[in-house]
């Protein structure tokens, strides 16, 4: 018995819909590329400059670590926010606010550290539904709203702590903490045995005293690279950050097809409120006070960072990898700065111009992926 021929299958025409996309292209698109850039051109430009002077060295890179770490915390956030379509400009009030919501009732009402810190966070995060709601609410700018907040807060801040205490800066926070572990969980060091067998190795230098130059890693750090991680997956891995592109790239479709804008807009205000508290308790674990000028300008800073890392003013567009970078790069341009004996006037100078140039360059690559002219 023959078997019946096999006839061939025809093609599927190619969808005319479609294009193919180069791997260039697709490099193009990235929103971190310009960060990634402008990292990898900071880092030359102070490997020439401040070769010799202790930039590189273990405790040099511990110390522009640190200040990129503290401004990733609230930039990853604002980045989040900004792809969301919208502002926080009560970010660095939230910062002084939060950190006297812990100081005074630990070191004046006499509570413990473990429920100051608590109020601290639900008082924030309150704020950031209020912020969050009014805006969705009432429709009007974020940016409007949150300059409200901004001075609301500031205003709180410096009434509140001198009603309660008489004074703006208050201390005392650890010695009234002790040996808490959160306070090790804000203000401590990790990887100490780490650092003393490098030191024996001879890898990094001691000081005159025996001790390693670098005792530990702070715990900032920590938090930066957790918040980062989870950041990235939420944006890029779940449902959620699908629902934060729609929201900041077209609200109305977004409704239309289901994402709940609304709730998505709301948590991300809650959110930027949870990791500007997180930055103030590093803060005052670190120092052991809370003062109320804390955090002037940081919003600034966060919304400086997450731009430079691609993030669009108009929203729908950004990454969170790429304000991490904007972060470090402004980290280790304030201590590069510091280490090559420039007068410190001149960063802001650098970091007005880097803000400028940031949004040329997104402005031209979100023209090249949409088709713009």
């Amino acid at each position: 018995m023959v078997a019946p021929a096999t006839q061939a299958t025809p093609a599927t025409p190619a969808d005319e819909r479609l294009r193919r996309q180069t791997g260039l292209r697709r490099l193009m698109a990235r929103p971190e590329l310009g960060a990634l850039a402008g990292t990898i051109l900071v880092f030359a430009f102070f490997a020439v400059t401040a070769s010799g002077t202790g930039m590189f060295a273990a405790d040099g890179i511990l110390n522009w670590t640190t200040v990129s770490a503290q401004l990733a915390i609230i930039g990853v956030a604002a980045a989040l926010l900004m792809i969301g379509g919208e502002f926080d400009l009560s970010v660095g009030s939230m910062i002084g606010f939060a950190g006297m919501m812990i100081a005074i009732p630990t070191v004046y009402f006499g509570w413990p550290v473990e429920a100051s810190v608590l109020f601290a966070f639900v008082g924030a995060l309150f704020i950031g539904y209020l912020n969050g709601i009014i805006v969705v609410k009432t429709r009007l700018p974020s940016f409007i709203v949150t300059l409200a907040s901004l001075f609301i807060l500031r205003g709180l801040t410096i009434a509140l702590s001198i009603m309660f205490t008489n004074r703006t800066i208050v201390s005392g926070v650890r010695d009234a903490a002790g040996d808490s572990f959160v306070a090790w969980m804000f203000g401590g060091k990790i990887g100490a045995p780490v650092f003393v067998w490098l030191a024996d190795a001879g890898v990094i230098g001691r000081l005159p005293n025996g001790a390693p130059v670098v005792n530990g890693i702070p715990m900032v750090i920590v938090w930066a690279l957790l918040i980062a991680i989870v950041g990235h997956v939420v944006l890029t891995k779940t449902r959620v950050g699908n629902w934060i592109f729609a929201a900041g790239g077209d609200a109305n479709a977004a409704r239309n097809v289901g994402v709940p804008v609304d709730r998505v807009k709301i948590g991300l205000f809650m959110a930027t409120a949870f990791c500007a508290t997180i930055y103030a308790a590093c803060q005052v674990f670190e120092f052991g006070s809370a003062a109320a000028d804390r955090g002037m300008l940081k919003e600034f800073e966060a919304i400086i960072a997450a731009v430079i890392g691609g993030s669009l003013l108009t929203g729908g567009y950004g990454s969170v990898i790429g304000a991490c970078l904007g972060a470090l790069i402004f980290g280790v341009v304030q201590m590069g700065i510091l280490f090559t004996g420039v007068p410190n006037d001149w960063f802001r100078v650098f970091l007005g111009a880097m803000l400028l140039v940031a949004v040329l360059f997104n402005n031209v690559i979100r023209r090249r992926v949409t088709g713009e002219r």
